[in-house]
């Protein structure tokens, strides 16, 4: 009988399950998007959602809670530097479940667990990335090439709108002297 046990146990023990989700949870944070089985992300998701929540607010103490789920320096540290800022004005629902058909070798039910803010697709009003900054010396010849490429364009917009008047002059001209 199964009272009272109201997660999935995904058919595994309890430190082999605790490893999965840990690893899983990792792949997440590093990839931004994972496939794996319906069954799996939704587990994912009751373990994630949490250590999202504890990232939001940068302090030692959540960095050590974090860290003894995850495992994982690397991960702890890009989900305090990249994850946290995006989502510090969500209030839940970080994650999107996208079921993505079957699997071949065994018609598992599959699919792809993502970070909602990591998705440029569903989010049309993400704003675009910012450039990396450079070195004076790289920066000075791009400098003169835009100056040169800017100078050499308002010429030909020039160009361009006085031949348009001096045709419509000559229309003019036809049409008074008919």
């Amino acid at each position: 009988m199964r009272h009272g046990k109201k997660f999935n146990h995904l058919g595994r023990t309890a430190s082999h399950r605790s490893a999965l989700l840990s690893n899983m949870a990792c792949s997440l944070i590093e990839h931004k998007r994972i496939n794996t089985t319906v069954a799996k992300a939704k587990a994912l998701r009751v373990f994630v959602e949490p250590i999202l929540t504890k990232a939001k607010e940068d302090t030692t103490h959540n960095r050590r809670t974090v860290f003894s789920y995850l495992q994982s320096k690397e991960a702890v540290t890009e989900l305090f530097r990249t994850v946290a800022p995006k989502i510090a004005e969500r209030n839940g629902g970080y994650t999107r479940i996208i079921k993505t058909g079957f699997r071949p070798g065994d018609a598992a039910d599959t699919a792809m667990i993502e970070l909602v803010d990591f998705n440029e697709l569903y989010n049309p009003n993400a704003e675009e990335k910012k450039v990396t900054r450079r070195s004076r010396r790289s920066a000075a010849p791009k400098a003169e090439a835009v100056a040169a490429e800017v100078k050499e364009a308002p010429a030909k917009a020039d160009a361009k709108t006085e031949e348009p008047t001096a045709e419509s002059a000559d229309s003019t001209e036809e049409k008074t002297a008919e």
